[in-house]
């Protein structure tokens, strides 16, 4: 059973563009940021644990820079941590990761968190002069110097895809230390190396059946403890849509989520959302949709039978109303936070 005392739950965006409540139109992109920046400061109110902001380079997407978003948010919220989900580390400077969230640690008190992650979408790599041949060997040597880093050291490295560097010291220096996870979207390998190195895991779970990842946190296990590395909390990190009424919170999911689904299907060359997936992701898969109590309920299942300490629910899928955004941050601190907790205390995990 998990500790209901020891869980922590977290918000997640990859930044969609909202529609405008009265127009239906989206708003541009610097509303739009001005939007989520007021989401954050919602989440933080309302007792989310966890703001995780992805990083996109697509048109339908605002945050491209989501540590600028970050630096924001750490001056009108108090207590709320401020991560990522996730930074693109291989299409990125290690050393400038590494100052501007020692920066935004420094401006939070101690709240910031970057999220590591190959990243689901490539743009970034020709976009910041990468060859996207090198997508594993890029991140796995990135990885490296930023474990380097974290020591605050004298670092002397010698790179091969990454810079050279010779008795280096990065500024300003911590007072706090930053919080550093791993994204892990189902790769053995990226488990391993997590485990290797460290560092926490969140698992992205878009998709299917969620308990099949039971066997990620087994091997995380094995591997920690092969490595004599400390065992940390596993988070999992899977879409949601949270309204007053089941039928009203799929309605907006299957409007908008599927939007997206299908664009990206699209450039995939993969088949478009059908009903029927719809409605098993709902029941029986990674979509978290409906009222307070039914995605607490599916929370608190999900949670103590695949041995998860935290949850970060993905919201604003496909963009949606801003109010229904807003109702669902509302609704997931009040209300499904709470009652998550609630059923795990008490080892009651359906109903």
């Amino acid at each position: 059973m998990v500790d209901s005392n020891k869980l922590t739950f977290g918000l997640d965006t990859f930044g969609d563009m909202a529609y405008d409540d009265q127009t239906q139109e989206r708003f541009n992109y610097g509303q739009s940021l001005r939007n989520i920046i007021e989401e954050g400061k919602l989440a933080d109110q309302v007792g989310v644990d966890v703001i995780a902001l992805g990083e996109h380079h697509r048109s339908e997407y605002v945050i491209s820079s989501p540590d600028t978003v970050l630096a924001a948010l750490a001056t009108v919220t108090e207590n709320i941590t401020l991560g990522t989900g996730v930074t693109i580390l291989s299409s990125d400077d290690p050393v400038r990761v590494y100052e501007r969230f020692a920066t935004i640690n420094a401006i939070s008190n101690g709240r910031a968190q970057v999220m590591l992650g190959r990243g689901a979408f490539t743009e970034s790599f020709p976009l910041f002069g990468h060859d996207v041949r090198n997508y594993e060997d890029l991140f796995e040597e990135k990885v490296a110097l930023f474990n380097e880093l974290l020591k605050d050291e004298p670092l002397t490295w010698e790179g091969h895809l990454t810079q050279s560097l010779e008795d280096v010291q990065l500024y300003p220096k911590m007072e706090k230390p930053l919080q550093v996870r791993i994204g892990v979207g189902g790769s053995p390998d990226s488990v391993i190396r997590a485990a290797r190195y460290g560092f926490p895991i969140v698992l992205a779970v878009i998709g299917g059946n969620p308990y099949r990842f039971k066997q990620y946190i087994d091997l995380y296990k094995k591997a920690a403890a092969k490595f004599g590395m400390p065992v940390y909390p596993v988070g999992i990190h899977s879409p949601g849509v949270i309204a007053d009424t089941d039928e009203e919170a799929k309605e907006i999911a299957w409007k908008y989520v599927k939007r997206t689904i299908d664009h990206l299907s699209e450039e995939k060359g993969m088949p478009a959302m059908t009903r029927d997936r719809f409605e098993f992701e709902v029941t029986n898969g990674s979509y978290y949709v409906g009222s307070p109590e039914t995605v607490a309920q599916k929370m608190a299942r999900v949670m103590s039978e695949v041995g998860l300490e935290r949850f970060d629910l993905v919201y604003g899928g496909g963009g949606q109303l801003q109010k229904d955004r807003f109702k669902m941050i509302q609704l997931y601190g009040e209300k499904v936070i709470p009652r998550v907790k609630e059923l795990l205390k008490v080892g009651v995990t359906s109903g």
